[in-house]
């Protein structure tokens, strides 16, 4: 009995279910990738482009594809000024076309850090704010409670003032003088 309980769970985990969409390339296995993997080269390319070094390479590139198709005999030109460098054209176009979205996939990397940072901070923010309202409604209960408490130089002028009073002035003593 144990082994149709198992048989019936695995047709079941086989069989198709109605709440999702099939899968129309049932026996196409495309290749998989690693996102964070495909992200840094995209940025690690994209860093490249924004170079003076890239822009050396590219400039050089092109001198030598023109001079070359230029100078070399007609029969071993492969591109010709007569076409327009169309070859070349081509080649630059397709670079550009792979270029333009590995600088987008880096820039919404970019992005995704730049948004997670700034929750980050908005966080730290509203902590560093709460700790010092915190802070002040400590400080504040404090002087409230000093003020309650007397202090020196409260004590000082209430025996100064203590001291006057118990003290015999002039107009007490002089009676007790003349008798």
């Amino acid at each position: 009995m144990a082994r149709e309980g198992s048989a019936r769970e695995r047709r079941k985990k086989h069989q198709a279910r109605l709440d999702q969409p099939q899968d129309l390339r049932r026996g196409i296995a495309l290749p998989s990738y690693n996102p964070d993997s495909m992200g840094r080269l995209s940025e690690r390319v994209a860093r490249f482009l924004g170079t003076w070094r890239f822009i050396g390479y590219m400039t050089l590139f092109i001198a030598l594809w023109i001079l070359y198709n230029l100078v070399a005999p007609s029969d071993l030109r492969f591109d010709s000024y007569s076409n327009k460098f169309t070859l070349l054209t081509l080649i630059l176009s397709l670079q550009a076309s792979y270029a333009a979205p590995l600088i987008l996939l880096a820039q919404n990397r970019q992005s995704d850090r730049d948004r997670v940072q700034y929750d980050r901070d908005r966080a730290l923010n509203e902590r560093a704010v709460a700790d010092t309202e915190y802070l002040a409604r400590e400080i504040a209960s404090i002087r409230v409670s000093l003020g309650e408490v007397a202090t020196r130089d409260f004590l000082r002028g209430e025996l100064a003032y203590l001291l006057e009073e118990l003290s015999p002035t002039e107009d007490q003593e002089s009676p007790q003088n003349s008798t």
